[in-house]
């Protein structure tokens, strides 16, 4: 019942089961995979699709002849295990070069070589079938306020963002872009720290038609934000291109945990956003397995976000047809388009604000039946 089918449209990144574990405080834990086996693992599993960063498949300073057999190994692999690439990004933040910023950094040497990695990124991205172009600033960002002006910073950014969309129109690729934020780390601070953020600059685009989001579960709970309303106000705003899915404890580092395992219930409220809401993307893990695991165990890792992920998406049809829950659910009726006689009738309507103020909501009562669908103790 709760197992994955490719209708689902899971998918993974190379460097989400590809991590060995290594952290700050220690090194890797677990023997690198390379692309092909990480490909017919997920494949095994059920898994739709995988993304990837362009150094996850080539390495930085492949000579094209190499990247071209490289590419046609991992197409190849693609094929034989029915996965398809569902998104492709691009590596700005792990080479020293970005240590002060892609498109941010003062150096303009260092702004047209991140323009050049990443039009050959979104290159492989289309030869290899990707609709997806994710981008992540990790470096766009500052620790010393006074080492950068940030308004010329945010122009420098817009500019590059500006830069790729007509390179990709140029081309005729057929390719959206989506942009992820992060509040803060490996930066102290980091530009387009939410999702709102992003929302607010993809409409001084030239090309916002081809720009949305890539919200990350983790990355709006580092501040504190609620996921669900961050994805609701992408839904919304018909700017949800792709999600990432994993879990976070507030005030911690980035910890990319599995999906749901750590803040059940806003989780559900996500898959129930996504399954409802007609979001026909990846459902992304950018997840990764403890650093205690094994190499079986990023597999059952693996398998566990997914399973989750089902056996939410089934709580959020029960959630549906469960009478008294629906009772006690309020759908609120569109806002009156304006006209002159609305707005005269608005302003001479008497609202009884005093027995409207007396209304209780039973929010008590339905977050306490939701609790108990979630524990299992509504059927």
């Amino acid at each position: 019942m709760f197992e994955p089918a490719k209708d689902d449209k899971f998918a993974f990144g190379l460097w989400t089961v590809g991590n060995r574990g290594a952290d700050p405080f220690g090194g890797p834990v677990r023997p690198r995979f390379e692309p092909a086996e990480i490909v017919a693992k997920l494949g095994a599993l059920g898994v739709w699709g995988v993304s990837l960063h362009d150094n996850d498949l080539v390495p930085i300073g492949t000579e094209p002849k190499e990247r071209d057999r490289i590419v046609r190994d991992f197409q190849k692999a693609l094929k034989e295990n029915g996965v398809v690439c569902s998104m492709a990004t691009v590596n700005l933040f792990s080479h020293p070069v970005f240590k002060d910023g892609a498109f941010t950094a003062p150096d303009p040497d260092v702004r047209r070589f991140a323009l050049q990695k990443t039009m050959a990124a979104i290159d492989l991205g289309v030869e290899l079938g990707a609709k997806i172009f994710v981008l992540w600033g990790g470096r766009e960002g500052a620790e010393c306020d006074a080492g950068k002006e940030a308004v010329e910073a945010f122009a420098r950014y817009r500019e590059g963002l500006n830069f790729l969309t007509h390179y990709a129109k140029d081309r005729k690729y057929d390719l959206r872009f989506a942009l992820e934020a992060k509040p803060n780390e490996p930066r102290g601070d980091i530009y387009l720290s939410t999702t709102g953020s992003m929302l607010a600059a993809i409409e001084m685009l030239d090309h916002p038609e081809m720009v949305g989001v890539n919200p990350e579960v983790a990355h709006e709970t580092m501040a504190g934000l609620n996921f669900y309303h961050v994805v609701a106000q992408a839904v919304e705003a018909g700017k949800l291109y792709h999600i990432d899915l994993n879990d976070q404890k507030i005030g911690r580092y980035d910890q990319d945990l599995r999906f749901g395992s750590a803040d059940i219930k806003t989780a559900f409220y996500v898959v129930r956003l996504l399954e409802e809401s007609g979001y026909d993307g990846p459902r992304h893990f950018d997840a990764h397995a403890y650093r205690t695991e094994d190499p079986e165990g990023v597999w059952r890792f693996a398998a566990g976000n997914m399973r989750t992920y089902k056996i939410l998406a089934h709580k959020a049809k029960q959630f549906a047809k469960d009478k008294e829950i629906q009772s006690l659910v309020r759908k609120m009726s569109p806002t009156p388009t304006y006209s002159r006689e609305t707005a005269d009738r608005i302003a001479k309507t008497k609202f009884d604000i005093d027995s409207l103020a007396k209304k209780g909501a039973e929010n008590e009562r339905l977050d306490q039946l939701v609790m108990d669908l979630l524990l299992g103790v509504r059927s």
